[in-house]
C-alpha cells in the first residue's frame, strides 16, 4: 500500500515537473519572439530614417539644373549641369557674388537662369565705362575682364528694392540678366537656390566658384 503511495507521488511530482517544464519553455519562447520583434522594429525604423533623410537631402541639395547658353561662360558652360542648394536661401539671403539660380519673374514654363548676384536690398547698381559700381564703388568681381560693352537699364543708376536682387551674367556681353527690362530685379521668392557643385560632364566634376 505505502509502495502504490509513493509510486502516486512520484508520478504527480513527475507530472508537475512537466508541467513547470512546460510553461518555461513557452516564456522563453515568448521572450524570444518578442526580442526579435524589437530588433526588427529598430531595422525598419532605421530604414525610413535613412529613407527620409535621403529624401531631404535630394530635395534640398541635390536638384540638378542644366545650364542653358554661355552667360555664365568661364565659370559655366552650356553642356554642364549643376546642383542646386535649396536650404541655405530658406536661413540666409543671397549675397553679392553668390551664383543664385531663378525662374524669370516666376515664370514657371520658363528654364531657369543661373546669374551672379551684384547688388542687394537697398544698394544703387550703375554701370560706367564698360564697369560696374555698387554704391558708388567699383564691384569687387570674381571674374577676370568683365567689361561690360553695354549697360542698358544700368547705364542709370539703378535701386535694388526691398527682397529683390541684381544679377548679372559672368559673360556680360552675351547674358540676358538685370540689364534687361524683361528680366530686371529679380525678387527673391523668384530664386531657386544657389549653384554650388558641377556633377557633368565629368571632366567638370567639382564645387562652383
Amino acid at each position: 500500500m505505502r509502495y502504490k503511495r509513493n509510486q502516486f507521488k512520484t508520478k504527480r511530482s513527475r507530472s508537475r515537473r512537466r508541467a513547470s517544464a512546460g510553461l518555461s519553455f513557452g516564456q522563453k519562447k515568448k521572450e524570444l519572439n518578442t526580442a526579435r520583434i524589437k530588433v526588427m522594429a529598430i531595422w525598419l525604423l532605421e530604414i525610413l530614417l535613412a529613407v527620409v533623410v535621403g529624401a531631404l537631402c535630394v530635395y534640398f541639395f541635390g536638384v540638378r539644373i542644366p545650364v542653358i547658353g554661355q552667360s555664365m561662360t568661364p565659370t559655366l558652360e552650356g553642356d554642364e549641369t549643376i546642383l542646386v542648394n535649396r536650404f541655405v536661401y530658406r536661413l540666409l539671403d543671397p549675397k553679392p557674388n553668390d551664383l543664385v539660380v531663378f525662374l524669370p519673374n516666376g515664370n514657371e514654363k520658363s528654364h531657369y537662369y543661373v546669374k551672379r548676384v551684384i547688388g542687394v536690398p537697398g544698394d544703387t547698381v550703375q554701370i560706367i565705362n564698360g564697369k560696374v559700381y555698387v554704391n558708388d564703388e567699383l564691384f569687387g568681381e570674381q571674374i577676370e575682364d568683365p567689361y561690360v560693352e553695354n549697360g542698358l537699364l544700368a547705364e542709370e543708376p539703378v535701386l535694388v528694392g526691398e527682397d529683390e536682387f541684381f544679377v548679372l551674367g559672368d559673360n556680360r556681353n552675351n547674358s540676358e540678366d538685370s540689364r534687361y527690362a524683361n528680366i530686371g530685379n529679380v525678387k527673391k521668392e523668384y530664386i531657386v537656390g544657389k549653384a554650388w557643385f558641377i556633377v557633368s560632364p565629368f571632366d567638370k566634376l567639382g564645387l562652383i566658384r
